[in-house]
């Protein structure tokens, strides 16, 4: 095995009962879940117990998401187990951050609660929502979006899996046009248009955020969504256009590979990351801590 990487979630992946299983199996992980739910009271009940409609508002998915997926990086950073670079999508971005020693734990964990809530807010002024476009290139789905006046490309996942955001009265009429071209469209488990310009004034306030922030030095490369690169200290920039431009996740997982890294782990509830990985490139190793004992048994300490 050569160089790995952790690659941390975002919205989408969770789940009712994430993680209890963790909080019952690993102390680190339930030191997280206690650590997250003194800060925000509620975190704990809403991971392990809460319904799926609950976990779906964005103010509560964020949080849960993060502590899920601090929890596991715990479990995993005890087996002695380190990345070479992190990533993290959207709001899995700030966990990137934490684990790299850029954010502290409380101050990740702020910022990811403020972020939650703000975009909740604007999500709420707009009726807008997402959708995965499936089996169109980059190119294709682009064109598109440009037949419609509120409907943009999101998320550049994968070769065939694009994510689009939008206003909700223009989506079905864009599935249809979709369809028309070969491919499919799939709604997805969050409620707003996140990664567009109806989240430019979110992103503004959030930046105000983002300069309260005393910033640590990253002990590994954290490479941005903005730009599919490692960070060069420019956080507050970056976090803050993050909100309302496009995630380019496949140029940052083709990045990381062209630097040698040969195997992934997605450090959350889920797959997602997982599988668009292996359609990036079928040649590299991945696993999720979805299956942490498997995953503990396999890749050794580094």
């Amino acid at each position: 095995m050569g160089k790995i990487a952790f690659v941390f979630p975002g919205q989408g992946d969770q789940f009712p009962g994430m993680g209890k299983e963790w909080n019952k199996q690993y102390t680190e992980a339930a030191a997280v879940f206690a650590f997250c739910d003194e800060l925000r009271p509620g975190t704990f009940k809403q991971c392990f117990e809460g319904s799926e409609e609950e976990l779906k508002e964005t103010k509560n998915t964020q949080p849960c998401l993060f502590a899920v997926e601090m929890a596991a990086f715990s479990v995993l950073r005890e087996a002695g187990i380190r990345p070479a670079a992190v990533a993290g999508f959207s709001l899995g971005e700030l966990a990137a951050l934490t684990a790299a020693g850029v954010l502290g734990m409380g101050g990740g964990f702020r910022l990811v609660c403020k972020r939650g809530e703000l975009m909740q807010a604007a999500s709420e002024e707009t009726n807008t929502s997402m959708a995965a476009v499936m089996r169109l290139s980059e190119e294709e789905v682009v064109k598109v979006c440009g037949r419609f006046s509120h409907v943009y490309p999101v998320n550049f996942n994968c070769p065939g899996q694009i994510t689009v955001a939008g206003l909700y009265a223009e989506m079905k009429d864009f599935a249809a046009e979709v369809k028309a071209a070969g491919g499919r469209a799939l709604p997805l488990k969050v409620r707003g248009a996140f990664h567009t310009p109806y989240m430019e004034k979110t992103a503004a306030i959030f930046a105000e955020e983002l300069k309260k922030v005393k910033w640590g030095l990253n002990t590994v490369p954290v490479y941005a969504n903005r730009t599919g690169r490692p960070y060069e200290g420019d956080y507050e920039q970056l976090l803050a256009e993050q909100i309302c431009n496009a995630v380019r996740w496949e140029d940052t997982i083709r990045h990381m590979i062209g630097t040698g890294i040969d195997t992934f782990i997605e450090v959350g509830p889920g797959r997602t990351l997982s599988n668009m990985i292996r359609k990036i490139d079928g040649g590299v190793r991945t696993y999720t801590a979805a299956e942490l004992p498997v995953l503990l048994s396999e890749v050794k300490p580094c």
